[in-house]
C-alpha cells in the first residue's frame, strides 16, 4: 500500500510536457470540406434570413442586410493543415490560399478553450484549439497542460 502510494506521487510530481506549434506553411493547407453553390447559398439566405433572422443574429453583423454580405460570410469551405483549421473563403482561388504568408501568431483563451491563431496575408486565419495552457515566444506557441 504505502509502495503503491509512493509511485503514485511519484507520477503526480512528474511535470506536465509542453507542446511546441508553429503555424503551418498554407501550401500544405488541403480543403476538407465542399463549397457551397449558389442554390445552397440561397436557400440558406432565405431560411437565416426570414422574419426569424433576429432568433439567429444576436450578435448584429447584419449579414441579412444583403444576399452579397449573406454570400461574403457563408460563402466558405473547412480546409486544415496538420492541428490547424479554418473556414476559408471559396470566392478566392485555392492558389492563392496555399499561397499565402504568415502575417502573426497569438494565442488566447475563449471560454475553457485556448485558440492558437495563424493570420495569413489576406485576413485568412488557421486556427489550433486546445485545453492547454499557450502562450507565443517567438515564431511558435507552446502549450502547456494544466
Amino acid at each position: 500500500m504505502i509502495r503503491a502510494a509512493a509511485i503514485l506521487a511519484c507520477l503526480l510530481a512528474v511535470p506536465a510536457a509542453a507542446a511546441e506549434f508553429t503555424c503551418p506553411d498554407m501550401a500544405g493547407a488541403v480543403q476538407v470540406g465542399s463549397c457551397p453553390n449558389e442554390q445552397e447559398l440561397k436557400w440558406g439566405f432565405t431560411g437565416y434570413c426570414s422574419d426569424n433572422a433576429r432568433i439567429y443574429d444576436k450578435d448584429g453583423n447584419d449579414i441579412c442586410t444583403a444576399f452579397e454580405k449573406y454570400r461574403e460570410a457563408k460563402n466558405i469551405s473547412l480546409w486544415e493543415a496538420g492541428e490547424f483549421q479554418g473556414y476559408l473563403s471559396c470566392a478566392r482561388p485555392a492558389e492563392s490560399l496555399k499561397a499565402a504568408r504568415l502575417e502573426e501568431l497569438r494565442a488566447g483563451k475563449l471560454g475553457s478553450i485556448t485558440r492558437v491563431v495563424c493570420t495569413y496575408e489576406g485576413g485568412v486565419q488557421m486556427v489550433l484549439r486546445t485545453r492547454a495552457q499557450c502562450r507565443v515566444e517567438g515564431d511558435k506557441a507552446v502549450c502547456v497542460d494544466p
